[in-house]
């Protein structure tokens, strides 16, 4: 029979409150558990003690990309649909509104009537970039990019792209690159929201 103070400071009690034991380990310490009080209570303090760590360390996941999911189920649910994949034109400082006419004037790529936070429609998606019609009613927190290079084109409304240490005022027409590896925050300053193409392009 094991030792139930050595069974106890092998650190298996650890590993299967992680899900990391193999069947038999967890067969054995079930069953050893619901024999010995002190097993049990053991792994009900590990828990607690590995959930306080956690909560202690979580990291809220940015608001915008439950919207970018969302719109990217929309776009898949799209895809299957019938709708053929496009490749949206890169965003360049040349780029104008009308290149993105074929999507801007669809009438299933429009916002609803109100919008709440965000509201986003993929119109391109590849492995290589990301593209995107977005509405924004009062803007988006800070982000920072080490791996895309993330450019806007303004449609609609203005807005105050801060990046770094540098505030940039944008209304229609506009064109912003944002740098890799520089924190940036969008704000809106307009009555209506600002409607933008958003295009991410691997680095």
């Amino acid at each position: 029979m094991r030792n139930i103070a050595e069974f106890i400071e092998s650190g298996i009690l650890e590993l299967y409150v992680m899900g990391s034991t193999t069947p038999e380990e967890t067969q054995e310490v079930e069953l050893l558990a619901a024999q010995h009080p002190e097993i049990q209570a053991e792994i009900n303090a590990i828990s607690t003690t590995m959930e306080a760590y956690a909560m202690a360390h979580a990291v809220e996941p940015n608001p915008t990309i439950k919207y970018l999911v969302m719109a990217t189920i929309d776009y898949m649910e799209r895809l299957k649909n019938g709708e053929l994949s496009a490749t949206p034109p890169e965003l360049t400082p040349a780029s104008k509104v009308a290149d993105y006419a074929e999507w801007l004037n669809r009438s299933d790529l429009q916002a609803p009537a109100e919008v709440k936070e965000i509201y986003v429609k993929l119109i391109g998606a590849t492995p290589e970039a990301t593209t995107a019609i977005v509405w924004l009613k009062e803007g988006a927190p800070t982000e920072l990019h080490h791996d895309e290079h993330e450019r806007f084109l303004i449609l609609e409304g203005t807005c105050a792209i801060t990046s770094g240490d540098q505030i940039y005022h944008l209304g229609p027409g506009d064109f912003y690159a944002v740098p890799l590896h520089v924190p940036h925050s969008f704000q809106v300053t307009s009555e209506i929201p600002c409607k933008v193409i958003l295009q991410r392009v691997a680095a």
